[in-house]
């Protein structure tokens, strides 16, 4: 016997919505057995701007590596930051 689907109820507000998902189960509102997989190919991951000291030669070591390789030291730290977090 499958189990009963609930309408989901209609909100006014954002907050509302929010409030009702704290405290109701999702499957109770949707069949996920039925469910399909969908890929966003334009959206681009949320950022968080963050402050790291590094030593000035480190600093200007890693802008020359950067430079070589024609990109920017932020994004030559962030693939290196992900290479070592994959490599473990």
């Amino acid at each position: 016997m499958s189990k009963q689907i609930r309408a989901v109820p209609k909100f006014t507000t954002e907050g509302q919505e929010r409030d009702f998902w704290e405290k109701n189960d999702s499957a109770d509102y949707q069949d996920w057995t039925k469910t399909k997989r969908v890929v966003l190919p334009n959206l681009k991951p949320t950022t968080k701007t963050i402050s790291l000291r590094l030593p000035q030669h480190l600093l200007d070591s890693i802008k020359m590596a950067a430079n070589t390789r024609d990109v920017t030291y932020q994004s030559l730290i962030k693939v290196w930051l992900q290479e070592k977090l994959h490599s473990h």
